[in-house]
């Protein structure tokens, strides 16, 4: 979770801080929801220590995998896509990083996405509708965009920290199941079962919703730093505002039934699978406004001298 140390993606000591906090506080939250099912359901606590871990550990070992095939994505070649290895070799270059697996999910809405739980083990991923739609100088300010999530490693903070939310409610269903078949007193294992039938539900419900908003916070500054580190590498912090401007506009064109469908990934997009509608209306939305994003990126023009 260190920032980008070998990388020349500029350092953000205030995302690093955020990811420090946010995995600190999904943690302990966490290990406290794990040790209250233990006393709660005694008969099945190794059953909990298991599932927990296990999952927890193929979950982030496996992001890169996982997310790729929910997302659609398949791994691509220079010689299927010169211009977009291209352009990721000379970024990759500019930035003095490992270049990461590259990869194109065949889908109509313009938008990008980077997993991976590392730099050397990250894929970086544009859906055909974004290579169809950008110029090359927008689609760079696009690949540094993701490429700068890939070098501060915030990419593996959200995998682990979206999926605790998640692997909570799994747990619950799974630990209560256990937890009333087990045991040799009957009494008491009724009376467990009554204990954790109200306050596990209870519980878990706290769990996923701390996550929900830790979660959130963090992404919207995540792209906010990816923004500001991609036009600050790439020095055109307009291509980028252009891409972005363009991207925004054209996802809202898109079907909602192909929209509800990207939407549970919303937190790994270049920009949110959202109607300009919806996207005004997301108090609890995984991205800053565009607003926002294009004030900052015209902030940074202004100190580059453009």
């Amino acid at each position: 979770m260190a920032a980008a140390q070998h990388s020349r993606f500029a350092p953000d000591r205030g995302l690093t801080g955020r990811m420090v906090l946010t995995m600190f506080l999904i943690g302990l939250v966490y290990v406290g929801f794990t040790g209250l099912l233990i006393v709660l359901l005694r008969g099945a606590w190794p059953l909990v220590v298991l599932i927990s871990g296990g999952l927890f550990v193929a979950q982030f070992w496996f992001s890169d995998k996982i997310t790729e095939r929910a997302m659609g994505a398949h791994r691509v070649t220079p010689e299927q896509y010169p211009e977009l290895h291209g352009a990721v070799d000379r970024l990759c270059a500019l930035a003095d990083m490992p270049k990461p697996r590259v990869a194109v999910a065949d889908n109509d809405m313009p938008n990008a996405f980077a997993t991976g739980r590392n730099p050397q083990n990250a894929v970086i991923c544009v859906t055909t509708g974004l290579l169809r739609r950008l110029e090359p100088e927008e689609l760079e300010g696009v690949l540094a965009h993701e490429l700068s999530h890939v070098a501060h490693r915030d990419v593996a903070v959200m995998t682990v920290a979206g999926f605790l939310g998640v692997l909570a409610g799994a747990i619950t269903r799974i630990a209560m199941y256990g937890g009333m078949m087990g045991g040799n007193n009957r009494n008491s294992n009724d009376q467990n079962a009554a204990i954790a039938m109200i306050l596990i539900p209870l519980v878990s419900m706290v769990v996923y919703a701390i996550s929900f908003l830790l979660t959130r916070l963090l992404s919207r500054y995540r792209e906010l730093a990816a923004d500001r580190a991609a036009a600050q590498l790439t020095g055109r912090p307009s291509a980028l505002a252009s891409a972005l401007t363009k991207v925004t506009g054209q996802i809202g064109a898109i079907p909602t039934k192909d929209l509800r469908q990207a939407q549970p990934y919303n937190a790994f997009y270049f920009a949110p699978a959202l109607s300009a509608r919806e996207a005004a209306g997301q108090l609890f939305s995984t991205h800053p406004s565009l607003e926002q994003r294009l004030a900052q990126l015209a902030k940074i023009s202004g100190e580059l001298g453009q």
